[in-house]
């Protein structure tokens, strides 16, 4: 089977878009963020309707590689359609420092993210900071994920360390350069 459409979770820091960048290079797709289509102009949401719709036209080709979360928003429109989700469960001693970097960095330099937001001081402090975020969707993740991955009728796999995520794209990447039928890699892996 060749794996054209992915789906890659994780908590905010655990290098998601990163991999799905990568894995998008691999097999010659788009890579559509969640978060370009969840956070409109000044963070402001669409409905819910209305971000599936966004969605499915952004994956309607027959290859696609989508980072970001939201089961419940994307589990019933994206899910069932792809051939691999990876779950990128990466501890938070891992995550954490990753996503203050990154925050800071994008505060710091007044980086320009989806529709024109940017981050501000005030996403790193408080109950409602990133990493606030990242410690309550981690919770979630572990409290409904293995439950809801083995339901969906696809392959998937979960990366718990750095090392794995490296490993598993080594040899995604060996697999998905090898011409179709053979047990060989291509000439781009040799």
């Amino acid at each position: 089977m060749t794996v054209r459409r992915i789906v890659v979770l994780g908590v905010s820091g655990a290098g998601k878009s990163t991999l799905a960048r990568e894995v998008a290079r691999v097999v010659d797709a788009p890579h559509v963020e969640l978060d370009a289509i969840q956070h409109g102009p000044d963070w402001t949401t669409p409905p819910d309707d209305e971000f599936r719709e966004r969605l499915a036209a952004a994956t309607a080709g027959p290859a696609w590689v989508v980072d970001g979360n939201l089961a419940a928003l994307t589990a019933d429109v994206l899910w069932h359609r792809a051939d691999l989700i990876v779950w990128l469960d990466l501890p938070l001693w891992v995550a954490v420092p990753r996503l203050l970097r990154r925050s800071t960095v994008r505060i710091v330099r007044r980086t320009v993210l989806w529709n024109g937001n940017r981050e501000r001081p005030g996403f790193l402090v408080g109950r409602n900071s990133v990493v606030a975020w990242a410690v309550r969707a981690r919770r979630r993740h572990l409290a409904e994920y293995p439950d809801r991955l083995a339901r969906a009728g696809v392959p998937w796999v979960r990366l718990r360390s750095t090392a794995a995520v490296a490993r598993w794209l080594a040899g995604f990447s060996a697999v998905s350069r090898r011409p179709p039928g053979t047990g060989r890699p291509g000439p781009a892996s040799r």
